[in-house]
């Protein structure tokens, strides 16, 4: 979240006063069911000095400060479901990081509970530091993690106000609306999903969508207001038979349709490489029912056979998480069944504490666990509790982890048995190893083996939902770099590396005492900075791994000869400088971009700045596109919809430099296309009629592929932007006989 200073213009005063008063009193009103004797007089106390704490603050949009305090208060209370305590905290979350207000002041005023969230707060409150380099970025989110291992109330708020953030976003820098959106996609959504707030999960992709892809946004919004009528129809047919069985049927329920989020449509368009017209299930039908406690899975089991006696389900599609739950707490019963006009929908079927749990996620969770131990709480503590065990690992490598972690929070869950006939939680594809590694990690360490089923089988044995697992170990196993190609849970992963590390570790303080030798007999001091410099000549990531490499003679010391001593310090040789090449777009003379600059891509300035262009997404003019900095290869240019582009712009966010493209037609680049049609006589004549007759494109290569009737081709021509290639897809669309043309991404090659 930013600010900035400006004076209040006093026409505007009693407005914006009248403005406040309205906010807060929204947010009275939405917990008037929880507040208790002395809550008012605390939430107006906090309300009080955020407002004189902020009074000269503005946000980039120009409204007065406190306007974002009270919005991610009302988002704490009425969309996630928190109470008092966190509205409070909501209320002076920016107070200890943006104004003179101590955490010693909040601990005095309100108390040592109130001081700790807030705290936890301010920790994490620098995640968005566009200067920080990747270990800061990373560490932060390692500090976000280890607060929601100790107080998830902590994340609950930060998330609420990273959603405001996200809402009110408009009046940032585009550079400022990458970086944060790139950020939201790479962790808050993954983290919201995990912690079942799935209706703020998805909203926060369809903003980062908004904001990193604006066209695709735009388009597929678009789409959807104009097949709402139609939509319409056909839940209104399809509920109707449904409705009337569950009113006969005596059930207290609610029945609606509702459409898909933005970004899973936009998913399903990219993955499954159809146009948004082809994406049948833009919506999915939910079924509410208001259940007395015991009678809850009866009753939606009931609905689930009212349902399918209308319409044929999909046998592979059905998905029950009312008898196992998932890890984050979600219960429903989903199922895909065939609709009228031959349409798949999806039904989802749940009872009004189960949709609260849905809707709220940890929050409603909590509200439920005070009657008891149920199933998903223990899952979901011994999730937290996983994590805190993990963080407090002091060897994890931050970037890694964060790397690693991200794989368990967005994955699908299996449910394996121990032989006592304990379930644990898997992500899909989870091998017998990272089962031994789930159970402990010394069982992990020493595992050469296991027996699923009874049945013998390696530890890279892949595991399936209902497996029961015994784990055979060794006292004289060791883990090896090898296993980090199969596991696949975070926590497996991490101890890998650690004991690799420590391995190396042992390894290395040979190296380390050999190397030590050598400089003394130099008669070279071992500082830091010679050290460091022996790293930067032997092209060494780090210490650990020089010290690695004198121990096993993968490095040859004798060449430090070619290093110059000057006292008691190492000067690096001097490099012969290559000859400069003229005309090659990708290869120019380096210049160190100045900060804030605009580059100009293939413009005036383009002599002057070396860069590539990314392979991983193949950029061309009229793409949207951002500059960053690589450690050997100068500048690469990325589209902002690259698949690295997320993971880039969130945890190197200071080697992001702005661009954009300069009008020349004189260079051509090479840009693919995908083509799907009916294998009918002539139709490669026609499609290199196009483009060699037609359009003039200079065409590197053309494959064609038929089978059964139906052809699939990729053409790679040589095009000058954007503009002419989408011509090109336009052109080839229009034949008779092609039934899709796309554009082609590295990727698929």
């Amino acid at each position: 979240m930013q600010s900035s200073l400006t004076q209040i213009n006093p026409r505007n005063e009693e407005e914006e006063k009248k403005i406040i008063l309205r906010e807060y009193r929204a947010l009275l009103r939405a917990l008037k069911l929880s507040l208790k004797k002395g809550d008012k007089r605390l939430l107006r106390r906090a309300f009080e000095i955020s407002v004189d704490a902020h009074k000269d603050m503005r946000r980039k949009s120009g409204e007065p400060y406190i306007l974002h305090p009270l919005a991610v208060a009302r988002i704490v209370v009425e969309e996630i479901g928190l109470g008092v305590t966190s509205a409070i905290c909501a209320l002076l979350h920016d107070t200890v990081e943006d104004t003179e207000i101590t955490l010693e002041d909040i601990e005095q005023e309100f108390g040592v509970a109130y001081m700790k969230i807030i705290d936890g707060l301010t920790k994490i409150s620098n995640v968005v530091d566009l200067k920080a380099d990747t270990t800061v970025q990373a560490e932060n989110f390692r500090k976000i993690l280890l607060t929601l291992a100790d107080d998830p109330r902590v994340i609950l708020i930060k998330l609420a106000d990273r959603l405001h953030n996200m809402r009110t976003l408009d009046s940032m820098s585009r550079e400022k609306q990458l970086k944060i959106s790139s950020e939201t996609t790479y962790i808050y959504s993954p983290l919201a999903h995990r912690l079942g707030l799935y209706e703020i999960k998805s909203e926060l992709e369809d903003l980062a969508l908004k904001f990193t892809q604006p066209e695709v946004y735009t388009e597929i919004a678009k789409g959807l207001k104009e097949t709402k009528r139609d939509r319409t129809r056909y839940i209104n047919e399809f509920i109707k038979p449904i409705k009337e069985e569950l009113t006969a049927g005596g059930f207290d329920f609610e029945l609606y349709g509702r459409p898909k989020a933005i970004h899973s449509i936009w998913n399903k368009m990219r993955t499954k490489h159809v146009s948004f017209e082809e994406v049948f299930d833009l919506f999915a039908i939910r079924v509410i029912l208001h259940s007395k406690p015991e009678k809850e899975k009866e009753d939606c089991w009931k609905v689930y056979s009212i349902v399918t006696n209308f319409y044929r389900p999909s046998p592979d599609r059905l998905r029950d998480w009312i008898s196992v739950p998932k890890s984050n707490g979600y219960e429903a019963l989903h199922t895909t069944v065939m609709g009228p006009g031959g349409r798949w929908v999806e039904v989802q079927i749940r009872t009004s504490r189960m949709n609260e749990i849905a809707e709220k996620g940890l929050a409603a969770h909590w509200k439920y666990k005070e009657g008891g131990t149920s199933q998903q709480e223990s899952k979901l503590d011994a999730w937290l509790h996983h994590l805190r065990d993990m963080l407090s690992n002091p060897d994890t490598d931050t970037l890694d982890f964060l790397q690693d972690f991200k794989l368990d929070l967005f994955t699908e869950e299996i449910y394996i048995y121990t032989p006592k006939g304990d379930m644990r939680v898997l992500p899909k594809s989870a091998t017998a190893l990272d089962f031994a590694f789930d159970i402990h990690s010394e069982l992990g360490a020493r595992c050469i083996g296991a027996k699923v089923n009874y049945r013998l089988v390696p530890i890279s044995h892949q595991l399936a939902s209902g497996d029961q697992v015994e784990i055979i170990t060794s006292s004289k196993q060791k883990p090896s770099e090898d296993w980090l190609s199969f596991v696949t849970t975070a926590k497996a992963k991490s101890r890998i590396k650690y004991y690799l590390k420590e391995e190396k570790r042992k390894i290395g303080d040979d190296g380390k005492a050999i190397l030590q030798r050598k400089m003394e007999h130099l008669g070279l001091t071992i500082s830091p900075y010679n050290l460091n410099e022996l790293c930067v000549f032997y092209k060494k990531p780090s210490l650990l791994d020089l010290y690695y490499a004198v121990a096993v003679d993968s490095v040859d010391l004798r060449e430090l000869k070619q290093l110059t001593i000057i006292g008691d310090k190492l000067i690096q040789p001097i490099k012969e400088s290559k000859p400069e090449l003229k005309n090659t777009p990708d290869e120019i003379k380096p210049v160190k971009p100045a900060k804030g600059a605009e580059l100009i891509i293939f413009g005036e300035s383009s002599d002057k700045i070396k860069y590539k262009l990314a392979q991983c997404c193949q950029p061309i003019p009229g793409d949207d596109v951002f500059g960053f900095v690589t450690t050997g290869e100068g500048l690469k240019i990325h589209r902002t919809d690259c698949p690295n582009a997320a993971q880039l712009l969130a945890n190197y966010g200071h080697r992001v430099v702005k661009t954009k493209w300069a009008k020349n037609k004189e260079i051509s680049f090479l840009s693919g296309v995908r083509i799907t049609g009916l294998d009918d006589v002539g139709v490669i004549q026609k499609i290199t009629h196009i483009i060699s007759g037609e359009l003039k494109m200079n065409m590197r290569s053309l494959s064609i592929d038929s089978k059964d009737g139906i052809f699939e081709g990729t053409i790679m021509v040589y095009v000058h932007d954007r503009e002419e290639l989408d011509g090109l897809c336009q052109e080839l669309g229009s034949l008779k006989g092609i039934t899709k043309v796309e554009r082609l991404e590295a990727h698929e090659e």
